[in-house]
């Protein structure tokens, strides 16, 4: 297949090509107010600052003769969008079908690679039936096109090439770069073995001219690499030093001399080994050298030991080896140290022997350099030593910069590390802040309850600031987290004293506080608390110094909680007892059945009847609305107000019944049951609606106690008359619509009703679900259904009347029947209430609270996990919440589950526990570049290193201070990728800023400085005999654009309308 590559020359200019032909361009000079350059005085003269054009292909022009400064030609630019032309011959074709050429598979694949690469594509049928392939489009583009083209509509062929084993990884190069970058350009599939394959063959698939060259490529790569030696050099590695030379200058030398590479261990590490790597000539070279200066050392140099102490030893060796490095410089002797971990105090010094005696005065000399002290002093002076936000220890490290000061927590010790003089001058200091500190101030402890620490401390830490205003002293109060009941005091002696006498006043005082609950009905918190709260608000007043507390609305809960001295809350709850008792008295309702046409004149005129009656019986009467078709009248009130306001309202239906028109209703009413004829005794029945019948109907007899057993009877009976005659009914009849009586045809009985119907909406899978679960509820309440159809009562205690007593009645068969099924649903319901109980497990452990956002997770991800692992429930302590501890958590479940979600949280604590932070200092300008387009670099970095990385907030004191947290190593290894990122993010920063300042304008002259003399050159063709210079402001020499417009007259009338 053969390829031809036609470039479109479009010229494009951008920066850096500007900067390659900088020296087409007239020179610049840049000036700044008060520079003066050495040449101001001289003038360009026209010619110079402005060249004219060549003439183009000017005849005569000769080889030898000066180029102008635009005579030499802008070196072409590449062009960013190319053309390449591929030919396929008709039998390397894989679709060779001409019939449907530009509808077949050929197209369809074209097609396809022009939306996967971006290319354009277009295909010809040469006249010998080959294909012809143009491919239009960006470099990159139209490889990735021309690989996919031959390897989709050209026939393949394959082929291997042999080259050693060691020589793959060079074909295949870094991240696999070299080996893509082949395949583009021979669009072919290059296969290499893996490194644990034996085989060293390397097999190309593709066309065979792109076989041949991947072939040739590949084998280039080897012969390149055939030129190449790699030679490994065991010496002693107490010699290593004398071949690397101080600060591995000498190594460094070695290579650019020879050209070869040189890999000398570090010290750190125990090998041997020394690596040459490079072409053959200058590898042996390299080898030969070094081999020369070992054998001069091995046989001019000697060793001497020396006993240093080890606190010493890291001065002698100095920040990064660098005073080992100066030794080496200065007197040509190697300085062995032993490891860190070891605890000999031996130092071997190796070099010949003259130089080894001012190597030794070094070594002494840098170990005396420095010295160390210990103050002994009190660990509660500490921070008095220290002073006010470091004042005091400053002032110290500020006259003396080299001595190192530290204090160890809860140690009475200061240790003091530097030059000797400085060291003794800061021991001086300090031992008499000591002094002075130790005559003016004092301390004392006191054992307090940790339960009174939160009120001793107050609301934002208002008791607690009080006191040390007052008294002029410190007070450590221990974190909860702590376990800790020791309070201490520090300050002034006598303020001390006042400060603890306080605190136990204090205590005494919680101490003889009570905390009692109150056992009240939810439904009445919201009255006892009133509107806006104004009735509870009466009451705190009365008794200020209790404090009750009301659950929240959401926690079901009854329980009301008084805290404060004794005396009070017992006051307060008396008080408390007696308005919930008159609410509870106030509180008895009564429903009153009456009929529907009654209400109106029950309410009377403009409610004046209902009206006096809640007057004269201090009660509450609520009647049901005028669309509802409740007849219930509710009483609320105390029981005898409640039973006079109901005595008085039936009183009022009983007029009303005895009245002619209420007659005349009730024997109508009679008249459509059908048999009840006796009305004259006022005896009234209410027939259900015959709009929406139900399987039960439900009539309701009011009147005289005796007339309303009667009419019972008489109904009774004629129900059962006419069940019997809709039994003898023979099939196929027809029977007649539903009449005013509640009377139903069997077909309307058989067809579902609507309220019988539960419809059920979703997913497909989910209504299926929901139908099983209904369908077995269905079954656990079949004995109730049967007790119904089989006419068996069942009656069911209300709740208030607290009774365990369940009645049913009915035919012996049906009641056993039924009691079977109640006692089966009541085994169930027990079974349930146990394992709600098992359920009910709780166990509470302490955490750090610092611990806890950890713990929860990102968006609540790590304690879902547990939660769902575990199958417990887990509740954190709120944040606002004063009175909750804060460091508890409360874990709930079966108990083997909630045992095993603590062993977990426990094992996540001890794995946070373990990790440390340690802050980094990075520039701001790389921070964008680690952090990565919406974190993404960042977290991946995190997940690597197994490690958290929090970046300053914009505006931050220290920009540049990164923190990264996790375990000691794996923040190690962060912070050295991270310094390492810097790095490299910074020469980018830098080129960037180098363009940046290159591509500003440059900066206006300062306009003090004076009237600008503007560009003078002479020689100009104005200044010529008989020319004048031209004139600025003249219209003709320099004629403005266009016609200028006259402003328009304003109108009094305002603008003109057209």
């Amino acid at each position: 297949m053969c390829s031809v590559d036609i470039h479109h020359h479009d010229v494009i200019l951008n920066f850096s090509s500007l900067l390659n032909h900088h020296h087409f361009l007239p020179p610049i000079i840049l000036c700044c107010p008060g520079c003066v350059p050495e040449d101001e005085a001289y003038i360009p003269t026209y010619l110079e600052a402005f060249p004219p054009l060549p003439e183009k292909g000017a005849p005569g022009e000769k080889a030898g003769e000066p180029a102008s400064a635009w005579g030499s030609k802008i070196r072409p630019i590449k062009a960013s969008v190319i053309t390449q032309v591929f030919h396929v011959p008709l039998e390397e074709r894989r679709y060779k079908d001409n019939s449907q050429f530009g509808e077949g598979e050929e197209a369809k694949v074209c097609l396809d690679i022009m939306q996967r690469t971006g290319a354009h594509i277009e295909l010809s049928l040469a006249k010998d039936q080959g294909l012809s392939i143009m491919v239009t489009g960006k470099l990159d583009s139209v490889m990735k096109a021309r690989k996919e083209i031959v390897a989709r509509l050209q026939t393949q062929a394959s082929a291997t090439v042999a080259i050693p084993k060691e020589h793959h990884r060079f074909v295949i190069g870094k991240n696999g770069e070299k080996l893509q970058e082949l395949e583009l350009k021979t669009a072919t599939k290059i296969a290499i073995p893996r490194p644990d394959d034996p085989s060293a063959n390397i097999r190309i698939t593709g066309t065979k001219e792109g076989i041949e060259k991947a072939r040739h490529e590949i084998l280039l790569i080897s012969a390149e690499q055939d030129k190449r030696a790699v030679e490994r050099l065991s010496l002693e590695k107490a010699f290593h030093p004398f071949i690397a030379g101080a600060h591995n200058r000498l190594v460094q030398e070695l290579s650019q001399e020879t050209g070869a590479r040189i890999s000398i261990p570090p010290p750190s590490l125990p090998k041997d080994e020394i690596v040459i790597t490079g072409e053959k000539e200058a590898v042996a070279l390299a080898l030969s050298r070094i081999r020369a200066i070992y054998d001069d050392k091995k046989r001019k140099t000697t060793t001497i030991s020396v006993e240093v102490k080890k606190s010493q030893h890291k001065y002698i060796v100095g920040p990064k080896g660098n005073t080992l490095q100066e030794i080496l410089e200065a007197t040509g002797v190697s300085v062995e140290m032993p490891p860190l971990d070891s605890s000999s105090e031996t130092i071997i010094l190796r070099g010949e022997p003259d130089k080894l005696g001012p190597a030794l005065t070094q070594v002494y000399a840098k170990a005396k350099s420095v010295m160390v002290v210990e103050v002994t002093a009190p660990a509660w002076l500490h921070r008095f030593i220290i002073g006010k936000k470091g004042q005091n220890i400053g002032r110290i490290t500020q006259q003396l910069p080299r001595v190192h000061i530290e204090f160890t927590d809860g140690e009475e010790r200061i240790s003091l590390e530097g030059p000797t003089e400085e060291v003794e001058q800061a021991q001086a200091q300090i031992q008499d802040i000591i002094k002075d500190l130790l005559v003016r101030m004092d301390y004392t402890e006191v054992i307090i309850d940790q339960r009174f620490h939160r009120h001793l401390i107050g609301k934002n830490g208002a008791n607690i600031n009080r006191i040390k205003e007052q008294y002029k002293v410190s007070v450590r109060i221990p974190q909860d987290s702590e376990r800790s009941g020791l309070v201490r005091i520090e300050g002034d002696p006598k303020g001390v004293q006042l400060a603890r006498r306080e605190l136990i006043e204090m205590v005494q005082r919680m101490e003889n506080e009570r905390t009692k609950d109150l056992i009240v009905e939810q439904k009445y918190h919201r009255t006892i608390i009133g509107q806006k709260g104004e009735k509870i608000k009466e009451v705190r007043d009365k008794f200020p110094e209790v404090i009750i507390n009301f659950p929240d609305p959401a926690q079901k809960s009854d329980i009301v909680q008084l805290r404060g001295p004794k005396n009070e809350v017992e006051k307060c709850a008396k008080f408390l007892q007696k308005i919930i008792a008159d609410l509870i008295e106030n509180s008895f309702s009564l429903s009153v059945p009456i009929f529907k046409q009654f209400h109106k004149n029950i309410i009377g005129k403009g409610g004046a009847n209902i009206k006096k009656i809640r007057e004269e019986t201090n009660t509450k009467i609520d009647l049901p609305t005028e669309n509802s078709n409740s007849e219930m009248i509710v009483i609320t009130g105390k029981k005898c107000n409640c039973e006079a306001a109901r005595d008085r309202i039936l009183a009022i239906q009983r007029e009303l019944v005895r009245k002619p028109c209420s007659l005349l209703c009730c024997v109508a009413a009679c008249r459509v049951s059908g048999k009840i004829a006796e009305c004259k005794n006022h005896i009234c029945i209410s027939f259900p609606s015959t709009v929406a019948p139900q399987k039960f109907e439900k009539v309701t007899i009011r009147g005289p106690a005796g007339e309303v057993e009667r009419a019972k009877r008489q109904l009774l009976q004629l129900a059962e008359e006419k069940v019997s005659r809709r039994e003898e009914r023979p099939e196929g009849r027809q029977e007649a619509p539903p009449q005013e009586n509640g009377e139903v045809s069997p077909d309307a009985e058989s067809a579902p009703r609507k309220c019988d119907v539960i419809t059920i909406s979703g997913r497909a899978e989910k209504c299926e679900l929901a139908k099983t679960a209904l369908l077995v509820l269905y079954t656990r309440i079949t004995c109730v259904c049967d007790c119904v159809r089989a006419q068996v009562n069942i009656w069911v205690p209300q709740p208030e009347q607290q009774s365990d007593v369940i009645k049913v009645t009915g035919q012996i068969a049906n009641v056993e029947r039924a009691k079977l099924g109640l006692l089966e649903r009541v085994k169930e319901l027990q079974a349930e209430q146990e394992d709600r109980a098992l359920r009910s497990f709780k166990a509470t452990m302490s955490v750090d609270p610092r611990f806890h956002p950890k713990i929860i997770g990102r968006k609540g991800a790590v304690i879902s996990q547990i939660r769902k692992d575990h199958d417990v429930s887990i509740q954190f302590p709120d944040k606002g919440d004063e009175q909750q501890v804060c460091d508890v958590i409360v874990i709930s479940g079966y108990e083997r589950n909630v045992e095993e979600a603590r062993q977990a949280i426990q094992q996540l604590v001890a794995e946070l526990q373990e990790m440390v932070s340690q802050d980094v200092h990075l520039d701001p300008r790389t921070h964008a570049r680690i952090i990565g387009a919406r974190g993404k670099a960042i977290r991946k970095l995190m997940e690597e290193f197994k490690v958290d990385i929090r970046f300053p907030q914009p505006g931050s004191d220290e920009p540049d201070k990164v923190t990264v947290t996790g375990l000691p190593e794996t923040v190690d290894n962060a912070i050295d990728h991270l310094l390492n990122l810097e790095e490299e993010y910074m020469l980018s920063v830098t080129e960037t800023e180098t363009m940046a300042a290159y591509m500003k304008p440059p900066s206006r002259e300062d306009s003090s400085a004076g009237p600008a003399k503007g560009f003078v050159v002479r020689d100009a063709p104005w200044n010529a005999p008989g020319n004048k210079a031209p004139d600025m402001s003249s219209a003709e020499d320099f004629p403005t654009f266009g016609a200028g417009v006259a402003p328009k007259q304003t109108s009094a009338w305002g603008p003109k309308k057209f």
